[in-house]
């Protein structure tokens, strides 16, 4: 495990490195070629920030409005029978949106039941293997100015429905 750890620490300057001398001694302007990257990086992030500030709103006010809680309610009472964790709902329909926030609420099933519990396990597996459908969206699509995602979204929600039902699978019958 301490080859692991050292290995990781030394990853990125190695990696740094490897680039910088490929650079010198290919006679290239290694400096002006980073600045120029680095500008292009600056641009990029601040075409990305008005997606990502209304994403951010977006899902305070679903959990601050008390939207998420019906939402939650509504699934609760689709789900009642399946044997499903409801406790887990929150962390699902927020992950769609925000990962920290729903590393936020995982957090809170971990203290509540457990890591090791069924639902922590559930949680750990779930955020695993889904992606926040749509902040991903609307970050790259932003990125490269796409007005129409056609078959994007419904196909990540797709995804991810495979991954909630592989994460309940997994802690249910494995």
């Amino acid at each position: 495990m301490e080859i692991l750890n050292y290995v990781s620490v030394l990853t990125i300057p190695l990696l740094v490195t490897v680039i910088v001398m490929d650079g010198i001694l290919k006679k290239r302007p290694v400096y002006s070629i980073f600045l120029k990257g680095a500008a292009k990086g600056l641009k990029t992030t601040a075409q990305l920030l008005p997606a990502w500030i209304g994403l951010l709103t977006a899902a305070g006010v679903l959990r601050g409005s008390g939207l998420l809680d019906k939402i939650v309610d509504l699934l609760g009472a689709l789900l009642k029978n399946s044997g499903f964790p409801i406790e887990i709902l929150p962390v699902l329909v927020v992950r769609l949106f925000s990962a920290s926030a729903a590393t936020g609420l995982t957090l809170d099933l971990f203290q509540k039941y457990g890591p090791d519990s069924d639902i922590g396990l559930l949680a750990s597996i779930f955020m695993s293997c889904t992606e926040t459908v749509f902040y991903t969206m609307s970050v790259y699509f932003a990125a490269v100015s796409i007005k129409n995602g056609r078959y994007t979204r419904n196909g990540a929600l797709l995804a991810t429905m495979a991954g909630i039902l592989a994460s309940f699978v997994i802690v249910t019958y494995l």
